[in-house]
C-alpha cells in the first residue's frame, strides 16, 4: 500500500519546505507555498509520476555514432510566428506559450492550425467547451477543416490520443496547462506538481512521437509565467505574447529558444477577424507621431534581426512637490535616471526642480542602450520647449563621461530611416567606418552628447555648453 507525505513548495521558485510558511525562504515572495502531496512506493522512496519505471538503461553513444539529419521546420504561414520560432516549428519541440487573459494566445494557436495546410491538428481544451472554440473559429477569415478538437483535462487520456495516432497529427495545443492534470497526484490541478509532472509527461511524448506540442500558459500578476521556474527550463521555447489593453497592438517575443534566436518578436494588430500581420512595425509606431511638437524625438532601435523606428516622448514640467518625480514607461527607469544625471553633470541643465516623464509611443519596451540618444534629445526639447526636426533620426548610447557610444547594426537602422523617408541622422562617429560613402541620407556624426545637441538644435548649440 502507498503511503503518502507532504511538501509546501513554492509556486515562485519551486523551492520546498517541510511546513508552511508565510515567506518563502528560497525566494522572499510571501503566501506562494502550496501544499504537494507526493506518494512513496514500496521501497520506502518518495517519487514523482514522471520517474523511469522500467529500469531500462540509456545505451550511451560517442559523439560521432550521433546523426544529423537535415531539419525540415514546418511553416505555419505565419512569416511573424515562423519570424520568432527561428525559421518554423521543429519537429519534436514543445513550446509554452504565455500571456495575459485575453491577449490572444488561443486566437493565436487557431491562426496557426488554420496556417498548418491539410495535416490534422489536435487541439486539447481544458478550459473551455467545444462550442466556444467554434465560436472563436468561426471569427477566422480562414478554413479550419483539418482541425480535430479534445475536450480533456486528464493528461492520461491525452496521451493515450497522441500516442495512439503516432505522427498523423503536424502538432498538438494543449489549453491551458494549468488545467491538466494526473489522476495519481493528489493536488489539485495548477499546482506546482501537477504542472512539472504533466509537462514532463507531455515533453516526452513530443520526443517519442516527433509531434510538436503547444503548451498555453496563464500568467501571475507580475506578467511571469505561472508555475514553477523549472517549467520553463524543461520546455524547448518560451514565447511570451505581450500587449496593452489600450493598444490592439501585440508583440510576440521569444523569452527562450532551443532553435532560434531570442531576440526576435513578432508584430500583431488585433482585429475583429483575428491577429493581423504587421509587416512594417516602424509606421505603425509612427502613425500618430505630432510634428512640429517639443518633447518628441524619433530612435531607431533594433529587435533582434528588425530595425524599428519607434518615438520617444518626454515631459518636462515644473514640480508641485518637495522631490520632483521621475517615471518612465516602455523603458527601464533606472536607465532614465543615468540619462538625467548626465545631462546634469555634462550640459549643466538643472532638472532637480522638475518633474521628468518619458514614455515610448506604442506600448512598446526599449531596452536598448542604442537609444539613449533620443531619450536624452526628447528630454532636452521639452526642457527648452523647442522642437527637433521632423526628418531627424537619433541612435547612440550615452556613457557616464559624455560620449556617445557605438551602436550594433548602425547600417541597418540607417536604411530603416531612409526607407521611411528620414533625411538626417545623427549617430555617433565611431560607426561611420561601416558607413557607405554615398549615403542619399545626410549623416551627422558625434562623439559627445555635447557635440551632438550643437547638431541637433544648431541655433542654440551654445546654450549646452
Amino acid at each position: 500500500m502507498k503511503k503518502t507525505r507532504t511538501l509546501y513548495r513554492c509556486t515562485h521558485c519551486g523551492a520546498s519546505s517541510a511546513r508552511w510558511a508565510g515567506q518563502c525562504a528560497g525566494c522572499g515572495e510571501w503566501n506562494t507555498l502550496t501544499e504537494e502531496v507526493i506518494a512513496k512506493d514500496n521501497g520506502g522512496r518518495g517519487r514523482l509520476a514522471s520517474d523511469n519505471r522500467n529500469g531500462s538503461r540509456a545505451k550511451l553513444k560517442t559523439m560521432s555514432e550521433v546523426e544529423i539529419g537535415d531539419e525540415v521546420r514546418l511553416k505555419t504561414s505565419i512569416a511573424e510566428l515562423d519570424r520568432v520560432l527561428g525559421g518554423g516549428i521543429t519537429r519534436g519541440s514543445i513550446t509554452l506559450v504565455g500571456g495575459d487573459p485575453g491577449i490572444g494566445k488561443s486566437t493565436l494557436m487557431l491562426q496557426m492550425c488554420a496556417g498548418l495546410g491539410e495535416r490534422p491538428v489536435l487541439y486539447v481544451t481544458g478550459e473551455e467547451s467545444l462550442q466556444q472554440i467554434k465560436m472563436r473559429a468561426a471569427r477566422l477569415t480562414s478554413t479550419l477543416d483539418n482541425l480535430y478538437l479534445l475536450a480533456e483535462t486528464s493528461v492520461e487520456e491525452i496521451l493515450q490520443v497522441i500516442r495512439s495516432a503516432g505522427e498523423e497529427f503536424s502538432a498538438v495545443i494543449v489549453d491551458s496547462i494549468q488545467t491538466v492534470y494526473r489522476t495519481d497526484i493528489e493536488s489539485a490541478p495548477g499546482s506546482v506538481a501537477q504542472v512539472r509532472e504533466c509537462t514532463a509527461l507531455l515533453m516526452q511524448a513530443a520526443k517519442q512521437t516527433g509531434v510538436p506540442i503547444f503548451l498555453v500558459g496563464h500568467v501571475t500578476k507580475d506578467g511571469m509565467i505561472a508555475g514553477p521556474k523549472v517549467l520553463e527550463h524543461m520546455v524547448d521555447t518560451v514565447l511570451q505574447f505581450e500587449g496593452e489593453s489600450v493598444y490592439t497592438y501585440r508583440i510576440l517575443r521569444a523569452v527562450k529558444n532551443r532553435y532560434g534566436s531570442t531576440n526576435e518578436i513578432g508584430v500583431f494588430e488585433m482585429a475583429e477577424e483575428g491577429l493581423r500581420e504587421v509587416a512594417n512595425p516602424s509606421e505603425v509606431f509612427l502613425a500618430q507621431r505630432n510634428m512640429g511638437e517639443s518633447g518628441t524625438a524619433v530612435v531607431a532601435t533594433m529587435e533582434g534581426t528588425r530595425p524599428l523606428l519607434v518615438e520617444v516622448q518626454a515631459l518636462v514640467t515644473p514640480t508641485s512637490y518637495g522631490v520632483p518625480q521621475r517615471s518612465a514607461t516602455g523603458l527601464d527607469y533606472r536607465r532614465l535616471q543615468m540619462i538625467l544625471a548626465v545631462l546634469e553633470k555634462r550640459l549643466g541643465l538643472r532638472l532637480g526642480q522638475f518633474d521628468v516623464f518619458v514614455n515610448i509611443a506604442g506600448g512598446l519596451r526599449l531596452d536598448d542602450p542604442g537609444v539613449d540618444l533620443g531619450i536624452a534629445a526628447a528630454i532636452v526639447s521639452s526642457f527648452r520647449d523647442k522642437p527637433l526636426s521632423p526628418e531627424l533620426v537619433l541612435m547612440g548610447e550615452i556613457g557616464l563621461t559624455g560620449e556617445v557610444r557605438t551602436v550594433s547594426f548602425a547600417e541597418v537602422r540607417l536604411r530603416e530611416a531612409q526607407k521611411l523617408g528620414f533625411s538626417t541622422v545623427v549617430l555617433p562617429q565611431s560607426n561611420m567606418k561601416r558607413i557607405p560613402a554615398n549615403s542619399p541620407v545626410v549623416i551627422k556624426a558625434v562623439d559627445r552628447i555635447v557635440r551632438a545637441f550643437i547638431e541637433i538644435f544648431p541655433a542654440d548649440g551654445e546654450d549646452g555648453e
